[in-house]
């Protein structure tokens, strides 16, 4: 499972960034992989209100969310902003990424898509701000509410702190620790003592892609289903969008990724494919599934349908 953090703070060891990386070194310990996205470093233009994203579900503009943000937003299990208040709402930097999010709505509510970790994606903020009043965190709050709706994760709560003004204010809070080691437990915990599965291919371009997909689909809340190839291809099928699009299922920002062999899973299931693939330490599995040897998109139905059917089996075995 990953847990992606993103730093909305433009300042080098800020408090936000203390809070967030205190998360995620909590949600390590319980074995979850991390990730952060510093958006001060990274390039990420602000919308220009094109509505290409309304039509066709994707953004023009070719920058970093392009490129590796709307990938680790799809990726992940669990999403952490953290920022400080700027004008009672998140920094612009982080306010950029929040609004490129429409994207991600606009799959969800024009297309009628449904994202396969949409069912147990969560979303949990951290924020600190200088000063005391009682209204400080409402305007960020209605803003994560309806990022995180966007990018299909639930608001889960948060961790807000009045009158941090100066550098190391939250290092010496008396009780933030304690508080962020029982937000992990509670948000954390329940994903990473799922069952964990890996769905191992060659190019983890297709049948892997559609296995892992169909599985956090259909039990994300039992499983962890990840995926990845000896030796992954640059992008996934052509047409394995188009075939999951018509079973409601968006794979768009989908990209293969190789194997970790030293990932300790509970069950490997290995597509045949040329020669025999390294995997991680666990119970091995193989499907004969052949891949897909044409650009025919009967084919890939036809390999869609196979792996759906053999996911769905697999699931009545998991305890």
């Amino acid at each position: 499972m990953l847990v992606l953090g993103i730093n909305g703070s433009p300042r080098k060891k800020s408090n936000s960034e203390y809070l967030l990386s205190t998360f995620l070194e909590e949600a390590e310990k319980l074995g979850a992989r991390t990730h952060v996205v510093d958006v001060n470093k990274q390039n990420i233009l602000p919308c220009r209100e094109l509505i290409v994203c309304e039509k066709k579900g994707f953004c023009p503009i070719d920058d970093d969310m392009k490129t590796d943000v709307y990938a680790l937003l799809r990726e992940a299990d669990v999403i952490v902003p953290a920022t400080p208040i700027f004008f009672y709402n998140a920094t612009a930097q982080l306010k950029a990424l929040i609004d490129r999010s429409q994207t991600l709505w606009a799959r969800k509510y024009r297309l009628k898509l449904s994202d396969p970790k949409s069912n147990i994606r969560r979303g949990f903020y951290l924020s600190v701000a200088a000063t005391r009043g009682k209204q400080l965190f409402e305007g960020l709050d209605l803003t994560m509410k309806y990022f995180f709706d966007a990018v299909d994760a639930g608001h889960d709560g948060c961790l807000t702190y009045r009158g941090v003004e100066h550098s190391g204010d939250m290092e010496k809070h008396p009780h933030v620790k304690d508080d962020i080691r029982d937000a992990v437990n509670t948000l954390v915990a329940p994903l990473a003592n799922r069952k964990k599965i890996v769905f191992a291919g060659h190019q983890d371009a297709c049948r892997s892609q559609m296995a892992a997909a169909f599985a956090n689909y259909l039990a994300g809340d039992q499983i962890d289903a990840e995926r990845g190839g000896s030796k992954p291809a640059q992008r996934i099928h052509p047409l394995v969008g188009a075939v999951m699009r018509e079973k409601g299922i968006d794979m768009a920002f989908h990209r293969p990724k190789s194997l970790n062999p030293a990932m300790k899973v509970d069950r490997i299931i290995q597509f045949t494919d040329g020669p025999e693939d390294p995997t991680p330490t666990g119970d091995e599995e193989t499907w004969e599934v052949a891949p897909p040897s044409d650009e025919n998109p009967d084919t890939l139905r036809r390999i869609r349908d196979d792996i759906e059917l053999r996911v769905k089996s697999l699931l009545t075995t998991i305890e």
